[in-house]
């Protein structure tokens, strides 16, 4: 009876609230949020106050031979700044702008980490729970039949988040050397790299030690797909992008015919290793950058492309401020981002060394991507769509650029905040996406 007269009340106060003489009146929808790709262009931060950092960009690409490259700054969890140098495809004349998306590498591996600190936070998963063995999460083929080493059994999801699980190799780049290795009359697929590496025994005891890893972010891919019973793409996309506003990420493809209708050309740099064997064993000879490396099954560890200002407005949701909020717990954010020493990788990140802040780099054949979250609560992102011979050394370089930029320009930039600019607002030359 006084659950029935407590419903009666509140039906009571909403009548009240939605009708007045007799005239009902309707309550506002809720509001439709925007994806930043289709209203943001270059023309809203072509400032004369930043025309001497956009000069130095355009000679930073031209000295790398670099044709495009996207730029986003975010201050406070307000994008502040935002702005494509050079070409989008040069073969078509499209001029990169901020709405473009670009492969962003292994920066992928924080947004795999995010998810995993997602279902952590809804209790379905701890950091301490055991990937392998009879009460591990992975207890199904390929991984019972193929393990022999009992030291897997000791894996956790945090050595793997760490780069800690002591696998013997990293094989995810080496598609046509596994094809010949295992015999295979097809491309390897994820299950023919779990039976190669999984047979052999660790390299070092799990925690003990580190090595980058390519192979145990595509593991934790299925661990996301075993504890929450979703593909690990649509999970990721409907629990960790959408609620952070991220609505133009996605997986992305091998060729230049699997590309989005907004997302850019990617080019390799010239000289030897420009041209390799097409990965899947047809013996095509392919430029580097597609159809070089297996994108797609890269997934969680490298195999995401998305614009720089949803890359920001998703570190925005993960940062713990409270100027937007965040997808995770205030302790998930401290758990990522905890500091140990040079030798440690933080959970998703680099690393997070107090002092200088949060970095995440990412490289592939046609891209370098970095993140670099300041102490003082300025985070910018670049994306490149070309690669250079520095490889992953390459992100240093985009660093200094980034610190002699910030040392100049940093007080010039615009007190604004591009994450609330709706459609309609003049932005015409946003690229757009397919609706």
């Amino acid at each position: 009876m006084a659950a029935v007269t407590a419903t009666g009340i509140l039906t009571a106060i909403i009548l009240s609230l939605t009708s007045s003489h007799g005239n009902s009146q309707e309550v506002p929808a809720p509001e439709t949020p925007v994806c930043l790709n289709t209203v943001l262009g270059n023309t809203i931060s072509n400032l004369p106050e930043t025309a001497g950092m956009d000069r130095k960009i355009e000679s930073y690409l031209r000295k790398w031979e670099i044709r495009g490259a996207s730029l986003a700054i975010m201050r406070n969890d307000s994008l502040v700044y935002a702005k494509g140098y050079g070409w989008a495809d040069k073969e078509k004349e499209v001029k990169m702008e901020p709405g473009h998306i670009l492969r962003m590498a292994s920066v992928s591996k924080l947004i795999t980490a995010t998810g995993i600190m997602v279902l952590c936070d809804r209790g379905l998963l701890h950091l301490e729970d055991n990937v392998f063995g009879p009460s591990g999460i992975l207890d199904s083929l390929p991984f019972t039949s193929v393990i022999k080493d009992p030291s897997y059994k000791k894996i956790t999801v945090e050595h793997l988040l760490r780069h800690q699980g002591g696998f013997y190799r990293d094989p995810l780049f080496s598609s046509n050397d596994v094809r010949v290795q295992m015999g295979l009359d097809h491309a390897p697929e994820a299950e023919d790299f779990y039976r190669l590496v999984l047979r052999h025994p660790l390299r070092f005891a799990p925690g003990s030690w580190q090595k980058y890893s390519n192979f145990g972010y595509l593991l934790l891919c299925e661990v996301i797909e075993k504890v929450s019973g979703s593909a690990y793409e649509d999970f990721t996309t409907e629990e960790v992008l959408r609620p952070a506003g991220c609505f133009d990420m996605h997986i992305a493809g091998n060729y230049y015919e699997d590309r989005r209708p907004n997302e850019v050309r990617y080019y390799t740099h010239e000289g030897d290793g420009k041209y390799i064997s097409e990965y899947n064993g047809s013996g095509k000879t392919v430029e580097r950058c597609y159809g070089g490396n297996n994108i797609p099954l890269l997934s969680g560890a490298g195999g995401w492309c998305a614009s720089t200002p949803e890359i920001a407005r998703f570190v925005a949701a993960i940062d713990g401020r409270d100027e937007i909020p965040d997808i995770i717990s205030r302790e998930a954010v401290e758990k990522m981002t905890e500091y140990f020493d040079t030798e440690t990788f933080s959970l998703g990140w680099n690393d997070t060394a107090p002092s200088k802040g949060w970095t995440r780099t990412g490289t592939l054949s046609g891209t370098s991507a970095l993140v670099r979250y300041y102490p003082d609560g300025e985070c910018w992102v670049m994306i490149t769509n070309t690669s250079t011979w520095k490889g992953y050394g390459f992100s240093k370089y985009t660093e200094a650029l980034f610190n002699e930029c910030r040392s100049l320009y940093s007080q010039k930039l615009p007190q604004r905040n591009l994450f609330t600019v709706k459609s309609g607002q003049g932005h015409t030359d946003a690229p757009g996406i397919p609706r």
